[in-house]
């Protein structure tokens, strides 16, 4: 098969999963041979960079078709960097034709799901602006990159987590200029609290940090939040900040809203956790910047205007 040009991501996925059925398990850059071999693709149309230099454009292409198809829930993930075809995606395979219009049936759900649907973004991007096209591609890009938080975190030991959310605190401003602000606490002895972080040098004010490394379809409940509360009452404290990597069920969230003003309790879910880090720049790296510029109007204002075209 010959492609004139470099195959766009929805079809590389049909291709991928193929392979993936084929030969078990593979990491990203081992889809790139057969996959170049199997559309026809010359070495140099394989090393083909995009213009800002940001990639090669067959290897990012690879990669959405793959980030597509997780999404779905037609590939699994057993290790960090590592795919796998899943049960769904074997039997979705047995009608190769039908994969893209199922991987957008299911996009489109997961879209229409989301709680804020204030700022969902349209579906028909047709109708979107040039500028509005941007900024949804920014969005779609760290929507992948949450994604891939959440799957690092799961992927590392509990520990690291608790050091990981700590580290988040500090990076977002609590604990000031207090020297060693951020204490992960013993493992033997810990009383129910992961984190502590100090928010003045003396250690008066001090917020307590649970941290749950929980599968994404493992809600935390109403019972281990209230076990927190109950924890922070031993350690004499009003503030409290429990974080996990999956969600919690309606009846925690209603008992974290429903405590009285002298304990302040903020949840921080899967999503959430990932925004922030996204955010604050904890274990990611800024990968291209975009420009967007307009008039400065001060600039142009402070010239003479031409009188009405009487000269012209």
């Amino acid at each position: 098969m010959k492609f004139v040009v470099i195959p766009k991501h929805d079809q590389i996925r049909v291709p991928a999963l193929s392979l993936l059925a084929e030969r078990g398990q593979l990491k990203l850059r081992e889809f790139e041979a057969p996959l170049s071999k199997y559309f026809g693709l010359s070495d140099d149309e394989v090393q083909e960079e995009y213009e800002s230099g940001n990639g090669k454009i067959f290897y990012d292409r690879i990669s959405w078709a793959l980030s597509y198809m997780n999404m779905a829930g037609l590939l699994s993930k057993p290790k960090r960097g590592v795919y796998g075809i899943s049960e769904l995606g074997r039997e979705k395979l047995k009608s190769p034709e039908s994969i893209n219009q199922f991987i957008a049936a299911e996009l489109a759900k997961k879209q229409e799901n989301k709680p804020n649907k204030s700022n969902k973004v349209a579906l028909d991007e047709t109708n979107l602006t040039p500028q509005e096209e941007l900024y949804d591609s920014a969005k779609k890009i760290r929507e992948a990159r949450y994604q891939e938080l959440i799957d690092t975190i799961l992927s590392k030991k509990p520990r690291e987590f608790e050091n990981l959310v700590v580290w988040l605190l500090q990076r977002m401003g609590y604990g000031g200029e207090v020297k060693q602000s951020g204490l992960v606490t013993s493992y033997t002895n810990d009383g129910g609290i992961d984190g502590i972080i100090k928010e003045d040098v003396l250690g008066f004010g001090r917020i307590h940090i649970q941290a749950k490394r929980y599968a994404q379809a493992s809600s935390v409940g109403r019972q281990e939040i209230q076990s927190f509360v109950g924890a922070l009452a031993v350690a004499q404290s009003n503030k409290g900040v429990f974080i996990t990597t999956s969600f919690f069920s309606k009846g925690a969230v209603q008992y974290a809203e429903g405590l009285n003003g002298s304990t302040t309790l903020i949840l921080i879910d899967g999503q959430k956790l990932a925004e922030y880090l996204y955010e604050y720049g904890v274990g990611v790296q800024v990968e291209h910047t975009v420009q967007i510029k307009k008039l400065d109007s001060e600039f142009w204002d402070s010239m003479e205007n031409e009188a009405d075209g009487s000269d012209l």
